[in-house]
């Protein structure tokens, strides 16, 4: 019987097991389902099969950098004081490595990736069995930049807040400083020419409703809704932002002062996204920066 990827994704997704070892499974019970999950547990495979369901909100994320090439992830855990051991810190920088060293560009190829004598993905699964808590590769990307270009990357309390940055020309230290503020400001678009049309369209709407509700007169809302999208914007897009390092000067006078282009960049904070206990890490981050 010809074991499909629908079929292997069909048997992970109820026992939790890697994709090899599902694949092995189906190929020694021709495909039966039931059967290979009885091979599964029969082998001693299945460990984390119980643990497929929890919920991993915490953990930390990573980035590494070599050359051209960084890898920006997220690896859960289901508590904070697994994310402490030395064991999930160790983890955390080989999986970063080996993606790094691999050509995977997100999630689904990084749990492919070749990792001992199996995948990524087997290294997981064996791992949530061994600390008794399931481990999950939440997010990856790749970015690869050219060799006029800088990466800037930054991590806060040891990875729960990740940022890389890419700039035009300027150096190494100068990129860092403004991952420094992504990571504390945490803007969403680099400047305004980013935003679309209908998010604008949005939150103009929601500041005409917000300013008729106040009880303002008709004549003047649309004065006050212009200036307090203004400010909106601003207060989203990393160029015009002030500078976490420098508050009289503007992200983008920081740049233009180092003869550098601030090309793009990404933050990632654990769990976000995820229902969990919800932390200021802005707040945190900023007063670290300024002692």
């Amino acid at each position: 019987m010809i074991i499909t990827a629908s079929l292997v994704k069909e048997l992970r997704d109820k026992i939790g097991a890697g994709m090899l070892d599902c694949k092995k499974a189906l190929q020694e019970t021709d495909g039966d389902i039931d059967k290979a999950i009885d091979w599964l547990r029969e082998k001693g495979i299945a460990k984390a099969a119980k643990k497929a369901d929890r919920i991993a909100a915490e953990g930390l994320c990573n980035v590494v950098v070599n050359g051209n090439d960084a890898v920006i992830l997220e690896l859960n855990s289901e508590t904070d004081f697994v994310a402490k051991n030395t064991e999930f810190l160790d983890l955390l920088d080989s999986i970063a490595e080996a993606i790094l060293a691999s050509d995977a560009t997100n999630t689904e190829e990084a749990l492919l990736v070749k990792m001992g004598d199996g995948t990524l993905d087997d290294v997981l699964v064996a791992a949530t069995a061994k600390i008794g808590e399931k481990l999950s590769l939440r997010r990856v990307a790749r970015i690869t930049k050219t060799d006029s270009q800088n990466f800037g990357a930054y991590k806060h309390m040891g990875g729960r807040i990740v940022t890389l940055v890419v700039l035009e020309k300027g150096d190494e230290e100068v990129a860092k400083d403004v991952a420094m503020h992504v990571a504390a400001i945490n803007p969403q678009y680099i400047s305004q020419d980013e935003i679309s049309e209908e998010v604008v369209e949005h939150e103009r709407t929601v500041l005409t409703n917000v300013a008729l509700n106040e009880g303002k007169p008709a004549n003047i809302v649309e004065k006050m809704v212009v200036g307090r999208l203004n400010k909106y914007l601003k207060d989203i897009c990393l160029l015009n932002q002030p500078f976490v390092k420098n508050p009289d000067i503007t992200v983008e006078d920081y740049v233009k002062q180092n003869k550098s282009e601030i090309k793009s960049f990404l933050r990632l904070v654990v769990g976000e996204g995820i229902e969990k206990r919800v932390d200021d890490f802005a707040s945190e981050v900023m007063s670290q920066i300024r002692n």
